[in-house]
C-alpha cells in the first residue's frame, strides 16, 4: 500500500513507493529510497509538490500526532529591543496581509498593491536593514507551514534581493510585490486540501498544481503590473524547462520570476520542518551550489547566494565537529565553504570537506 504525502509532510526514514521524476521525466528518487533530510529538502529544487511513500512505514503513524517545534533561538538577538520590534511588525504583517488577500480572494475587494505593501511590509523593511532581516527571520522561523507566512518571507528576501540587485526604488517596489503575492493562487485552494496531513486525492494533488495559473489569472483581472502576475505564474518554472505549468525555457521566463523562484525555494528549504527546526543557510547554499546552477539564471542566483553568505560574516557559527567558531572570509569559489577562525586555528572549509557549518549561532 502507497500513500501520496505533500514534501512538507515528508519525515526521514519513510520509504519512497514510485520513481518520483520532474515533469519531463528526469528520475529525481527511485522507489524503495529511504528518505533523509538532504532528499526531502532537494525535492524542493524540482519543484515537486508530493510522492508517494510506503503506507506500511511505521513512521507515518506518526503524521496526525506531530506537534509544532521550535528552533533553538539566539537568545542573545531574542531579548534585543530591535528583534522584539521586528517580531511586532512581521506578526501584524501576517494579520494585514491574510486579512487583504482573503478580501480580494472572496472578491470583496480589488488588489491595491501599494496600500497592501504599506501595511504588510513598509514597516518591517524601514525598520531594520537589509542583513538584520536575514538574521531575524533565521532566527523566529517556529514551525509554521502557513502560505501567508511564506507569502511574506518571500516578499521581505525579494525586497533585498531587489536592493542587492541595486533595482531602482520603482523596481523594488514591483519585486517586493512580485514575492507577496508569488503564492496568491495557493490561498485560494481550501486550506483543508493544503494542510490535509493524510493522503491526498488525485484531484486533491491536480487543484494544489493548478495553483501558478489561479494565481495569474487573479491578478490579471485585478490590473496589476505584468511583472507580477507572470512571477505567480512563472515561479516554479526553470531556466532547464523543466518547471511547470508550462516548461518554459530560461530565454522565456519574466525575469522577476527567475529570482522569485529562487527566493521561494530559498525561503522553503529554510523553513523549520516538523522533525527539525530551521536548515541552516550554508546548508542550504551547498544544495544551490551542486543542483541548482543549471536550474536558475545564474546571474541572479550568484548575486543571491553571495549576498546572503556575504551578511552573516563575523558571525559565530557551530562547526559539524561541535566546535564554534566564527566566519572571517567568503569563498567565492564555493560560497558555502568559507573560511572560519575556531580559537586560534584558522580553517578553510574548502579544504576540510570533513566539516561543514552546522548552524548560525
Amino acid at each position: 500500500m502507497k500513500i501520496r504525502l505533500l514534501i512538507t509532510q515528508l519525515i526521514p526514514g519513510m520509504i519512497v513507493a514510485e520513481d518520483v521524476r520532474t515533469l519531463d521525466h528526469q528520475l529525481v528518487l527511485t522507489k524503495g529510497t529511504i528518505l533523509n533530510d538532504n532528499l526531502i529538502t532537494k525535492l524542493h529544487m524540482y519543484s515537486i509538490y508530493s510522492i508517494y511513500v510506503e503506507r506500511k512505514n511505521s513512521v507515518l503513524s506518526d503524521i496526525s500526532t506531530i506537534t509544532d517545534i521550535s528552533m533553538s533561538y539566539s537568545e542573545r538577538l531574542k531579548q534585543t529591543p530591535e528583534f522584539k520590534e521586528f517580531r511586532k511588525n512581521y506578526e501584524l504583517g501576517i494579520d494585514s496581509f491574510q486579512d487583504a488577500i482573503n478580501k480580494v480572494i472572496t472578491k470583496e475587494e480589488k488588489i491595491d498593491v501599494k496600500a497592501l505593501l504599506q501595511t504588510s511590509l513598509t514597516q518591517i523593511t524601514e525598520s531594520v536593514g537589509n542583513g538584520s532581516i536575514l538574521n531575524m527571520l533565521q532566527n523566529m522561523r517556529e514551525y509554521d507551514d502557513s502560505t501567508y507566512t511564506h507569502c511574506l518571507n518571500v516578499g521581505l528576501l525579494s525586497h533585498i534581493f531587489a536592493t542587492w540587485m541595486k533595482f531602482s526604488a520603482e523596481d523594488i517596489e514591483t519585486m517586493t510585490a512580485c514575492g507577496l503575492l508569488h503564492d496568491i493562487g495557493k490561498l485560494m485552494i481550501p486550506h483543508e486540501i493544503i494542510s490535509k496531513p493524510g493522503k491526498l486525492t488525485d484531484n486533491e494533488y491536480k487543484l494544489i498544481k493548478t495553483h501558478p495559473i489561479s494565481g495569474y489569472q487573479l491578478l490579471k483581472e485585478s490590473g496589476v503590473e505584468d511583472a507580477i502576475a507572470y512571477s505567480a505564474l512563472m515561479h516554479h518554472e526553470r531556466n532547464d524547462g523543466t518547471g511547470y505549468p508550462m516548461h518554459l525555457p530560461g530565454s522565456r521566463i519574466h525575469p522577476f520570476a527567475k529570482m522569485i523562484s529562487i527566493v521561494d525555494v530559498y525561503d522553503a528549504m529554510t523553513a523549520a520542518r516538523v522533525y527539525r527546526p530551521a536548515m541552516c543557510p550554508f546548508k542550504v547554499i551547498e544544495i544551490f551550489e551542486e543542483e541548482g546552477f543549471d536550474k536558475y539564471d545564474v546571474e541572479y542566483l550568484l548575486v543571491f547566494l553571495t549576498n546572503v553568505v556575504n551578511s552573516y560574516l563575523q558571525n559565530s557559527c557551530l562547526l559539524s565537529d561541535g566546535r564554534e567558531a566564527t566566519i572571517i572570509m567568503i569563498n567565492k569559489d564555493r560560497l558555502s565553504r568559507p573560511v572560519v577562525q575556531a580559537g586560534n586555528d584558522f580553517i578553510n572549509l574548502m579544504e576540510r570537506t570533513d566539516l561543514h557549518i552546522e548552524k548560525i549561532i
